[in-house]
């Protein structure tokens, strides 16, 4: 199923952290995070301004960030969870090294 979101909406993946801390101790569900980190999976086109400019979004499809706790919508297709949220509700683009 394809899913376009509309203007400066993103279509997010979240990442799963692991399972295993860095002592070997093994993290219950009922014990875990909601995560704060996840992939783009589409973009919107951009957000329109109040003279009808259109401002291109900042991240892009395939980038790792982070978002709030709490932000996002979300939701179920074809049996994998995202959330939907605004290019605003994302703090930072995670780049490798």
């Amino acid at each position: 199923m394809q899913v376009r979101p509309l203007a400066d909406r993103v279509v997010v993946r979240p990442v799963e952290e692991s399972e295993t801390m860095k002592g070997g101790i093994i993290i219950p569900d009922t014990a875990k995070e909601k995560p704060m980190q996840g992939e783009i999976i589409e973009v919107g086109a951009g957000r329109i301004t109040e003279d009808g400019k259109n401002v291109a979004m900042e991240v892009k499809k395939g980038d790792r960030v982070l978002y709030g706790k709490y932000s996002g919508t979300e939701v179920s297709l074809d049996g994998d969870e995202y959330l939907i949220m605004r290019e605003s509700d994302i703090f930072a683009v995670i780049k490798n090294s």
